[in-house]
């Protein structure tokens, strides 16, 4: 009898490798052809989604465009500590070339050692987001620009001093007169020079960008099968899709702390809509395994954790009917999280998707000399 319960475990471990084998290799069939012939993804009803597409190679203006005297400008601005009131913070201080323009930390630390309240966004591929800031109070990089230079606990400088402060160094003078042409230049200048340096902050191409091109080699098996739950089971196509792997939307993923230690009412802050508390940006994925910790209050440095997270649908913290009538700022998760049922192994999948997402870091130089 135990001779047979062996012989029968043995013969049905068999038939599971070759049942795994036949779905591993119908996965690489399915997704091993153009982008558009791919299965289509588990979409909720009334979401707008676009299919992945890959980044474009290198261009081939990039120096040139690195040349212009306006980046130019706007890349000595951005490294240079005198846009403080300290002469100590840069944008680089928060905004790290070596840690993929975030500065893996929990909050930033600003003037005189004071913590932020949010999280660090990467600035790659910023040029191509329609709002910015985790509520998305701004919408051009321009308008975002004074904000952390004015702002107390970031880089504590007066606006209106800031521009005496530049043009009494003569290099910096001459600079902006080489890029803006105009002898009276303000404020206005100087965010558009640093606007447009952080518009050549690209992602380079990841291993998922060859893939997506035809170099169908280049993903694993492990990578393949994250790549099929992402866009189904997983149900992450709702809100990271297209080029940056992201929807640009706002939602409430059930992380608003809501009367708590860790609160934050989202974009609300800026709407003073009670349906908008707890409601923060969709981050893109490009390259979010260099760009940890995550969440806008940046408290998640384990991807597996953070899945296990999604994975449990985010609900427990969303408010009741009871609870909206007698609070309407009780916040209510977005019901696009739902309770996904994924097995250890396929959260190990999906984390692997992750790693084929991101592309190996670009650590430009700082300027070895900035103008005095």
């Amino acid at each position: 009898m135990k001779r047979l319960l062996v012989i029968s475990t043995i013969i049905f471990g068999i038939f599971l490798l070759s049942f795994l084998s036949e779905y591993q290799e119908d996965l690489r069939r399915l997704y091993s052809r153009p982008v558009s012939e791919w299965p289509v993804p588990t979409i909720d009803s009334g979401i707008v989604w676009e299919e992945f597409q890959s980044l474009p190679k290198v261009d081939s203006n990039y120096f040139e465009i690195m040349e212009s005297p306006e980046v130019v400008l706007g890349k000595y601005l951005f490294f240079d500590p005198i846009l403080s009131g300290s002469n100590q913070i840069s944008c680089s201080s928060c905004h790290n070339p070596q840690t993929s323009w975030a500065d893996k930390l929990t909050v930033p630390i600003g003037h005189d050692h004071q913590e932020g309240s949010r999280n660090t966004p990467s600035l790659l591929n910023v040029y191509a987001r329609q709002t910015l800031f985790w509520d998305g109070r701004d919408s051009t990089l321009e308008a975002q620009a004074l904000s952390p230079i004015a702002a107390h606990h970031e880089m504590n400088m007066k606006t209106d001093e800031l521009v005496p402060k530049l043009k009494a160094i003569p290099a910096y003078d001459t600079l902006f007169q080489t890029a803006y042409r105009n002898h009276d230049w303000s404020i206005s200048e100087v965010v558009k020079a640093l606007a447009a340096f952080q518009r050549t902050l690209k992602s380079r191409r990841s291993r998922f960008d060859e893939f997506l091109d035809g170099n169908y080699k280049v993903l694993n098996d492990q990578e393949i099968r994250g790549l099929h739950l992402f866009r189904n089971k997983a149900r992450c196509m709702n809100c990271h899709h297209g080029q940056f792997m992201t929807d640009g939307q706002f939602h409430n993923i059930g992380l608003t702390y809501y009367k708590r230690k860790y609160e934050d009412l989202g974009r609300y802050h800026v709407t003073k809509d009670p349906a908008d508390v707890g409601k923060f940006r969709t981050p893109s994925l490009r390259d979010v395994m260099n760009t940890d910790p995550w969440m806008h209050n940046g408290l998640f440095w384990n991807m597996t954790g953070l899945l296990n997270l999604y994975n449990s649908g985010m609900q427990m913290n969303s408010a009741t009917p009871e609870q909206k009538a007698a609070d309407p700022m009780y916040p209510v998760t977005d019901p696009l999280m739902q309770k996904l049922n994924l097995s250890k192994e396929e959260i190990a999948d999906i984390a692997a998707f992750m790693q084929a997402i991101t592309a190996t870091k670009y650590r430009m130089r700082r300027p070895e000399s900035l103008p005095r």
